[in-house]
């Protein structure tokens, strides 16, 4: 990832609530309705040789219920016939069966491999779809959530390899030609991995575009670009404009170029490797740093030009461009700085440090050039400072102030299954990593669609809370913002072991999740109370609550899919979809 920026999350605190106290349990009944379905859900279950944690990932905990962001409150879902179901709700208390909208053309049973068949809603008018046997469709829907106006046609079907699952895909319009793009996620066995799970993950990024031949319309495949990792990506998404591509994984993906540019990364790979000696060395003590810079042969005196200032420097030589240039990291007295050229050929600059006993750790600000050098008493001095950090005992001083943390006091739920996942940007004209954020022990947790003009947000537990990120593309400035809390959620949702997927509502109002069966958590945002509530312990009035619902379904059946809305939730079994209404409508 050399030449990427390194960048972090920037939280905004004013959506931070460290007064916190807690969610109290509601019994206030919610309005539950329920479906039963005609045909049962086209449930592709694990085979024996899906045995990873990646394969139990990407394809055992999958969301086999779509919602439609464009058309609020519309979802779909593929039953056993190979028909996508669409139930459209715009009344709870007078729901329609879901109707079928469009038929997959292929027998899925009679495909051994074949994997889930997946949707993904690419625009408010062009669709994509899989049939989980390694065929990819772009539909053209019309107005969806309207009986009249939506009519899906097929205008591209190809077959497009192994069989792979939709992870997300976007439309839009370049130099007036239509495109949409199309991010498609594999498990594949890997001959070459003998030490690890025997699988890599892929995830083909194609680009399908609108081809115009003598008055002739037809989409065509106009790119195809491969990634390669080690492990099922928690978050994989396309920018809007299709220029870029951001992935949160724990293992870092890299694009598989093709031979030449496969030699070519070699080359500059062996280039990089090369030993390279410092372009200069460096030294400081409390009240300067010194600087040597090696110089060529036939260099004199008169070639070299050293100007100083109180925060930067910049040495040239003869008429070169300058050989070192760029701002300090402190600020040096510049009318006392001075520099000499010694009998080996090397110029040696003195910088008197103008706030004494400081110390620098980079010499330019950014620049890796240099080598800083160390004398031994220096290495003594920094030992002995870190001594009292370390020991071979778990607590030395039990009598100390503040004691270091014992690891056997930590709960369950804090612990975390992979410690150091992070966040690439990939530029789509370089295939090269530009933006990485290391999210450390930021666990991923769930992503959201809020606006489906904008690309999904992603939810990282920070602490105990659960922070709502909404990427930017077109704002390097602010590419990821922190637009929403769920306070104490991070905690919350560690310790219910049995959780498969998680969701809030696109306006914020609630965060939930639900167990493989039958129970559903609903945690709501904080609320001004309606009567006046004290704090017996503190003596203190309290000014709003958070209430935690839980909600039983009348079911035997796995929750197979769940998604929220800003109204309600709609969780799917394999017979049944369940509408729980959360929050009344406008």
């Amino acid at each position: 990832m050399a030449g990427a920026a390194h960048c972090s999350l920037q939280v905004k605190r004013l959506l931070l609530d460290p007064k916190f106290e807690g969610y109290k349990l509601s019994l206030e009944p919610l309005a539950c309705y329920q479906l039963g379905l005609d045909a049962a859900v086209a449930e592709v279950k694990l085979r024996d040789d899906q045995y990873t944690l990646d394969h139990m990932r990407a394809f055992g905990m999958y969301n086999y219920l779509h919602l439609d962001s464009w058309y609020q409150d519309n979802v779909y879902y593929v039953d056993q016939f190979g028909r996508v179901m669409n139930l459209s709700v715009t009344l709870d208390t007078a729901l329609q069966k879901p109707r079928e909208v469009f038929r997959l053309p292929t027998d899925l049973t009679a495909c051994d491999n074949r994997l889930c068949a997946s949707i993904h809603f690419a625009s408010s008018t062009w669709v994509t779809l899989s049939d989980g046997t390694g065929r990819l469709f772009l539909i053209k829907s019309g107005k969806r959530g309207n009986g009249t106006s939506e009519k899906w046609e097929i205008v591209f079907n190809e077959e497009l390899g192994s069989p792979f699952i939709i992870a997300h895909s976007v439309s839009f319009v370049k130099s007036d030609i239509h495109s949409v793009a199309v991010l498609l996620l594999r498990v594949e066995k890997d001959e070459l991995d003998t030490k690890g799970s025997g699988f890599h993950i892929t995830l083909e990024w194609v680009t399908i575009a609108e081809i115009t031949q003598e008055g002739d319309h037809r989409y065509e495949i106009f790119k195809r670009r491969v990634l390669q990792g080690k492990s099922v990506p928690h978050y994989a998404a396309i920018e809007p404009s299709g220029d870029g591509l951001m992935i949160v994984s724990y293992k870092p993906f890299k694009f598989i170029q093709d031979e030449d540019n496969n030699l070519e990364e070699e080359n500059d790979a062996k280039a990089t490797n090369e030993k390279k000696d410092p372009l200069y060395y460096w030294q400081q003590t409390e009240d300067d740093v010194t600087v040597t810079v090696h110089i060529p042969q036939d260099i004199t005196k008169d070639d070299i030009k050293v100007r100083f200032s109180p925060d930067s420097i910049c040495v040239t030589l003869k008429d070169q461009p300058p050989l070192m240039e760029g701002k300090l990291y402190s600020s040096v007295d510049h009318e006392s700085c001075t520099w000499i050229i010694r009998e080996n050929k090397s110029l040696e600059i003195s910088l008197p440090k103008k706030n004494e006993g400081s110390r620098w750790p980079e010499l330019i600000i950014g620049d890796t050039r240099g080598e800083f050098i160390m004398d031994s008493s220096q290495c003594s001095e920094i030992a002995e400072s870190l001594m009292h950090l370390t020991s071979e005992v778990m607590n030395p001083n039990p009598e100390k102030e503040n004691p270091p943390c014992n690891a056997q006091e930590l709960e369950e739920c804090d612990a975390f299954l992979e410690d150091s996942a992070s966040l690439c940007r990939f530029d789509g004209d370089t295939l090269k990593v530009t933006h990485v954020i290391n999210l450390g022990s930021n666990q991923y947790l769930f992503s959201v669609v809020v606006d489906p003009r904008e690309m999904p947000c992603f939810c990282l537990r920070h602490d105990v809370d659960a922070l709502l990120w909404q990427p930017h593309s077109d704002q390097p400035e602010n590419m990821w913002e922190h637009i929403a809390t769920f306070n104490a959620l991070g905690y919350v949702q560690a310790s219910k072991q049995d959780k498969k997927f998680m969701a809030c509502a696109p306006d914020y109002s609630y965060a939930a999740l639900c167990e493989c069966l039958r129970r559903v958590f609903i945690y709501r945002q904080p609320t001004p109370l309606s009567t006046v509530l004290y704090n017996r312990k503190e003596g203190r009035q309290v000014g709003q609550v958070a209430k935690q619902l839980v909600t039983t379904l009348e079911a035997s059946d796995p929750i197979l899919g769940f998604q929220a809305t800003s109204e309600r939730l709609f969780v799917l079994t394999t017979k049944t979809l369940f509408l729980i209404k959360v929050n009344p409508g406008n």
